[in-house]
């Protein structure tokens, strides 16, 4: 059972809603990354997902795509990103989501990707641009891994697909909360909420995260009374931008996920 899954059912077990990150591998530089991911372990982040930059990530918003082309430009690559999961595991045991496009998945050989994460200490992928339909080519590179692939579901994903991919799905279904790309917004609608309930009632038991949006405590507890764990992205990235020096950007993301993590405590289990 890899880290992730064992935290998932602890987690779960107690009803406790779970905290991810996503970073972009590289990003704000590629030497300050780890470190991030260590302050955001000492603050109380469950998992982190590490993004591989990509040149073209059509279901990322203007912040992550920034980050990302920042990171490229800064000679970050798939296996760049890879040996830095290999250097955060020598220093941290916190479960890494490996989150990237299949594009550069495919070049560099899915069963050496496969078999090279798992080495590293990846506990799972997840790749937006690749539907669950048409994973079958794949999935033999993850089927006896530890490493597994999650996938996602929108709005707009009718109930017998959902039935599907929860099935389908390795340790979670991401619930990606809004119809468009990531990006931090200010408040959630009914809509988003309706979409999570039906979707927990549908999943039939897989755990469901939230992600794309989540920008403050109070938007992350409303969504998290309807799902098992946020995924928070483009806020914490936008903390991370700029000039000045790391260490005060670390510090602000210290608050914020302090305030997440106090906005998560005791929210129940909605219907």
């Amino acid at each position: 059972m890899s880290r992730l899954a064992k935290l998932i059912q602890h987690k779960v077990a107690q009803s406790e809603k779970i905290l991810s990150v996503f970073l972009t591998a590289g990003y704000p530089e590629p030497e300050a990354t780890a470190e991030v991911v260590f302050r955001l372990e000492a603050a109380g982040v469950d998992f982190v997902e590490l993004g591989i930059p990509f040149s073209d990530p059509i279901a990322d918003g203007p912040t992550i795509q920034e980050s990302s082309q920042q990171a490229l430009d800064s000679g970050m690559t798939l296996p760049g990103a890879l040996h830095l999961v290999e250097n955060i595991r020598r220093h941290s045991e916190l479960p890494i989501v490996l989150m990237g496009y299949l594009n550069p998945m495919l070049k560099y050989g899915l069963a050496r990707l496969v078999d090279t994460a798992a080495t590293a200490g990846v506990d799972g992928f997840i790749i937006p641009d690749l539907l669950p339909e048409a994973s079958a080519r794949i999935a033999p590179a993850f089927e006896n891994a530890t490493v597994g692939l999650n996938f996602l579901v929108s709005p707009n994903t009718a109930e017998d697909r959902i039935k599907k991919v929860a099935g389908m799905t390795r340790d979670f279904l991401y619930c990606v909360s809004v119809t468009g790309v990531s990006g931090a917004r200010k408040s959630v609608s009914e809509e988003t909420l309706a979409f999570l309930q039906r979707t927990r009632s549908w999943a039939d038991g897989t755990p469901c995260f939230a992600g794309f949006g989540i920008a403050s405590g109070k938007v992350a507890a409303e969504i998290s009374r309807h799902c098992d764990g946020v995924i928070v992205g483009s806020a914490v990235i936008k903390l991370l931008a700029g000039g000045e020096p790391l260490h005060l950007k670390l510090n602000r993301v210290s608050d914020f996920i302090a305030e997440l993590k106090a906005s998560l405590k005791g929210v129940g289990h909605g219907h």
